[in-house]
C-alpha cells in the first residue's frame, strides 16, 4: 500500500495564497467543502479530484471548517482532535440504542442455549479474524474445527489463535476490572503466550527502538516509527489513566474504546502482537461500558475483510496533524456492519433451526427417542455430546444410546468427532 501524502499545513497554504479568504464566502465553495466533509476526504484522496479550484487552496477551507469543529484530546506530547459529523452521531446513536442492548428483544427472541451459542461462535471468529489480520496463515474453517475439538495447536498460526480465544473469553469474564498497566502486561502475556521469538517478551513492554510499522511486501517502506521505548512506560500509565478516567469534556465511550484501539497502535508498546492487543482492549473497554452485544460481534472479521481501508485510516490519520476522525469513522462503519451481520447471522440461524425442527418431527425414518435425541443436539448444537451423556438423559442402555448415535450419523443428521481417542456427537447444521 502506497504511505498517502502528507496534508499540506492550512496557514502555510493561506499565506501562499493570499486570495483563499475569498474563497470562504463562496457558495459553490462551501457546498463542495460540506460535501468533502461529510465523506471526510483525505488529503490523499482530494489532489486527485477535479476540482474548480486548486487543490491546496480547497484543502485550506476544508480543513479551517475542520479545526474550528475539532476537540482536542492532550496525550502525552502529542495533540489528537476529531470532528463528530452529523454521520458519526448517526452511527453512536444507532450503536448506542442496539449495541447496548440485549438479544432477547431481537425479531422472535433468543433463548439462553442460542445466546451461548452464538457467543462461541462470535468469539471464535473474532480471535480467528483478529489473529489472520497480524498473519496466521489457516483457514476460518480449519481454526474453528480445532477450537471446537480443543485440539493442541500444532504450529504458530494455530497458537495464535488459541491464545486470542482464550484471552477473549477471559476478558469477557473480567470486564468489571480497572484498567492498570499489571493487566494490561497479563493481557499480553496472554495473548502471545509461546509465540514470541524470546519468550523473556511475553506481557514485557519494549526494551529498544529495533521496531517500525512498515509494509509486509516491503519492508523498506515505513508506515510509522513508534515514540522512544524510554518513553513507554509513562505513556502506558497515562493510556490506564485515560481509560479509567471520566473527563471534564464527555468523550462518547464507542469513540475513546476506538481512540485506545489506535493509541496501542500508535505507541506500538511490545516487540509483537500489538494489533492482537488493541483489538482485545477494545473489546474489553466496550464490554466494561455496558455494551455487553460487543460480545457477539466479531468486529475483526469485518477489520480482516477491509484491511487496506483499516490501515489507510491509521496512515490518514498520521498525515493529517493526528486528525483521528478518519480513524474514528472507519472503525464506527467496521462496527454498524459488524452488527448487521450478527441481525442477519440471528435470523438466518433460527429460520435454519425452525426449519431442521420441522424435518425431524416430519421424519418417518426417526423413532421418538432418535428424534427427540436430534431436537436435544440441535438445541445445543454449539458443543459436543458423548454416548454418555444420551445413557444418562434417556435412561438406556449403552449399545442402545450407541446404535442411535449411529444411525443418526449414518443418516447424516449429526457427525462423529474423535476427542482425545473419544466419540463425540453433534448436529451437523452447526457449522456458521
Amino acid at each position: 500500500m502506497k504511505v498517502p501524502q502528507k496534508a499540506p499545513d492550512m496557514w502555510a497554504v493561506i499565506e501562499k495564497y493570499p486570495d483563499v479568504y475569498s474563497l470562504f464566502v463562496d457558495p459553490g465553495i462551501q457546498e463542495l467543502v460540506t460535501k468533502y466533509n461529510r465523506d471526510y476526504l483525505h488529503w490523499e484522496e482530494l489532489r486527485r479530484r477535479k476540482l474548480p479550484v486548486e487543490a491546496e487552496k480547497l484543502w485550506a477551507v476544508i480543513k479551517s471548517s475542520r479545526v474550528m469543529q475539532a476537540r482536542h484530546i492532550e496525550f502525552g506530547e502529542w495533540d489528537f482532535q476529531y470532528v463528530q459529523s452529523n454521520e458519526t452521531l448517526r452511527r453512536l446513536h444507532l450503536l448506542d440504542t442496539r449495541g447496548a442492548g440485549n438479544l432477547e428483544g431481537r425479531p422472535g427472541g433468543v433463548s439462553a442455549a442460542d445466546r451461548r451459542r452464538y457467543i462461541v461462535n462470535s468469539l471464535m471468529e473474532e480471535a480467528i479474524a483478529s489473529s489472520q489480520l497480524e498473519g496466521a496463515a489457516t483457514t476460518r474453517e480449519a481454526a474453528k474445527q480445532m477450537l471446537r475439538q480443543k485440539r493442541r495447536p500444532r504450529d504458530y498460526s494455530e497458537k495464535m489463535i488459541v491464545n486470542g480465544y482464550r484471552t477473549i473469553r477471559r476478558i469477557a469474564d473480567m470486564k468489571s476490572r480497572t484498567i492498570d498497566v499489571d493487566t494490561l502486561l497479563e493481557i499480553h502475556r496472554e495473548i502471545t503466550r509461546d509465540t514470541m521469538e524470546n519468550p523473556v517478551d511475553e506481557g514485557k513492554f519494549r526494551d529498544n527502538n529495533d521496531i517500525v510499522v512498515a509494509d509486509p511486501q516491503d519492508g523498506s517502506k515505513i508506515y510509522h516509527t513508534p515514540p522512544d521505548y524510554r518513553k513507554i512506560p509513562a505513556l502506558m500509565q497515562e493510556f490506564c489513566e485515560f481509560a479509567s478516567s471520566d473527563e471534564d469534556e464527555f468523550i462518547h465511550p464507542l469513540i475513546k474504546g476506538i481512540m485506545l484501539h489506535f493509541l496501542i497502535g500508535y505507541i506500538h508498546p511490545f516487540i509483537d502482537g500489538n494489533g492482537r492487543f488493541a483489538r482485545s482492549v477494545f473489546y474489553w473497554y466496550m464490554l466494561s461500558r455496558g455494551y455487553w452485544l460487543f460480545e457477539y460481534m466479531p468486529i475483526s472479521r469485518i477489520l480482516l475483510h477491509s484491511k487496506t481501508k483499516y490501515a489507510r485510516a491509521y496512515l490518514y490519520t498520521e498525515t493529517d496533524d493526528n486528525d483521528l476522525t478518519y480513524f474514528i469513522n472507519y472503525n464506527l462503519s467496521a462496527i454498524e456492519k459488524a452488527l448487521e451481520d450478527l441481525e442477519e447471522y440471528i435470523v438466518r440461524k433460527k429460520e435454519e433451526q425452525a426449519a431442521a425442527m420441522q424435518l425431524i418431527e416430519s421424519a418417518e425414518n426417526l423413532n421418538l427417542r432418535q428424534a427427540d435425541i436430534l431436537k436435544t443436539l440441535l438445541g445445543e448444537s454449539d458443543r459436543l455430546f458423548s454416548i454418555a451423556e444420551i445413557m444418562g438423559k434417556y435412561n438406556v442402555a449403552y449399545d442402545t444410546a450407541r446404535r442411535d448415535m449411529q444411525y443418526l450419523s449414518e443418516l447424516g443428521y449429526i457427525e462423529q468427532i474423535k476427542v482425545r481417542n473419544k466419540l463425540m456427537y453433534r448436529y451437523s447444521g452447526v457449522a456458521g
